[in-house]
């Protein structure tokens, strides 16, 4: 296992320097790899709304852009994340007119949960990100990565290039509202 670990690890580096340095087919390589992943977050973080496309884009933007700066300290998937997190942010902060706009959601076989609950949960999702859509952007992200998301205090700080005591105030602030 610490072999696999250490091979995907120098994996990693290499396809970071190949896209730092401009290989086209590494970075197509490298946004197929990750580009489902990194739109859950941004769903995530945002919402449904048409804008996330373009802030996929932003965030494989920045991602190429650091690359070559990346060392290898983090892994790789953390890297873009952070980078995720940060154009996330910046559409947040840029105030962007938008509301939830959800899609409706197929039929589900009976099964399933009934409409009426289906019914319940896009209403309590259109409602969360109402109020989300009317708080800080930076309690946003915190609430996301960690109450929706899952992450610990240390992660969100981290993802967050901040410190937990901040982390835990934005936390707190965004669940008063």
């Amino acid at each position: 296992m610490v072999e696999s670990v250490a091979r995907t690890w120098s994996d990693d580096l290499a396809l970071a320097r190949q896209c730092g340095a401009g290989d086209r087919a590494a970075q197509r390589a490298l946004y197929e790899r990750e580009k489902r992943r990194v739109h859950a977050r941004l769903f995530r973080i945002l919402g449904s709304n048409r804008s996330i496309e373009d802030v996929l884009q932003e965030t494989f933007l920045q991602v190429y852009r650091s690359l070559p700066s990346f060392r290898g300290e983090s892994s790789l998937s953390t890297w873009i994340d952070r980078c995720a997190v940060r154009a996330a942010f910046a559409y947040l902060a840029r105030g962007k007119k938008r509301g939830p706009e959800l899609e409706l959601v197929a039929e589900i076989p009976s099964d399933e949960p009934s409409a009426e609950r289906i019914a319940h949960a896009r209403d309590a999702t259109r409602r969360l990100y109402a109020v989300l859509d009317g708080i800080d952007p930076r309690q946003r992200l915190a609430f996301v990565l960690h109450e929706i998301e899952g992450h610990s205090l240390a992660e969100v700080a981290a993802l967050m290039d901040t410190n937990a005591i901040a982390t835990k105030a934005r936390l707190f602030r965004a669940r008063q509202k």
